[in-house]
């Protein structure tokens, strides 16, 4: 296996008694997609919250490139190359679609957003902003409130924002949520084309969705790690099955 980009170890989050991330290690190689897998409260967006830094941990280490950031704020591991999106979508609804994705921009810069107003005409800002926004099949809406989006365009457009901040790691917290079948199918074929060109810590519900994507699997259940494998591996094991999958890996 490739040297680790990410390398979590033994990292807790607790709220009082209830713990919710439980003494996790791992480590995720460069260029790698993996999914990160479980039922409703296992610990998955809390977890990708604490490899964002929107959410500290209790302890544990987090290394990305072989330095420690378990402490570093979330804009010093944008500017880092680390980017995320959320289970909620995040976007200014007021704002057009390009704006969103040149705010981005300006914040990996580590530009104030202050000047916001006369900053967004800048080619500096708009041409990697309309590069990113090409990416997810957004540039016909440049130009819209980004309120007037469907929701799965909404979710496109989140992925370009996380993009125009020129990752290396991606962190996407339940992209599919609340998708159709038609958008659901556009953010999978878009998730493909990005393989290999970032390294992506995918939380996820659409099992087809995973088993489609990951590299490897790793499923959380009470907030600790209960394995971690290959789709293949994962589908198989009857712990897993017993735990989380059940039939749903029969159709996988």
């Amino acid at each position: 296996m490739a040297e680790p980009v990410l390398s979590i170890r033994h990292l807790c989050k607790s709220y009082g008694a209830l713990v919710v991330t439980n003494d996790v290690s791992l480590d995720i190689p460069e260029g790698e997609l993996h999914a990160v897998i479980g039922p409703n409260g296992a610990g998955k967006t809390t977890l990708i919250h604490q490899l964002a830094g929107s959410l500290p941990s209790g302890s544990g280490t987090i290394s990305y490139l072989g330095r420690d950031i378990t402490r570093e704020p979330i804009e010093e591991r944008v500017r880092a190359g680390i980017a995320r999106s959320f289970q909620i979508t995040s976007i200014l609804a007021n704002f057009t679609v390009l704006e969103n994705v040149a705010l981005a921009v300006q914040a990996r810069a580590g530009s104030s957003f202050r000047f916001f107003g006369r900053a967004a005409q800048e080619s500096g800002l708009n041409e990697p902003a309309m590069a990113a926004l090409r990416m997810v099949g957004l540039e016909a809406r440049a130009g819209r409130k980004a309120g007037t989006l469907s929701h799965g365009e909404k979710r496109q457009l989140e992925l370009a924002i996380a993009l125009a901040t020129e990752p290396r790691v991606l962190l996407l917290d339940e992209p599919l949520a609340g998708t159709s079948h038609e958008e659901s199918g556009a953010l999978i074929a878009m998730m493909r084309t990005l393989k290999g060109r970032h390294t992506i810590v995918l939380s996820e519900h659409d099992m087809e969705a995973v088993f489609a994507l990951a590299d490897r699997i790793s499923v959380m259940v009470y907030g600790r790690l209960l394995m971690t494998g290959t789709p293949e591996a994962v589908r198989a094991d009857p712990q897993v099955r017993a735990a989380y999958l059940g039939e749903e890996a029969a159709g996988c």
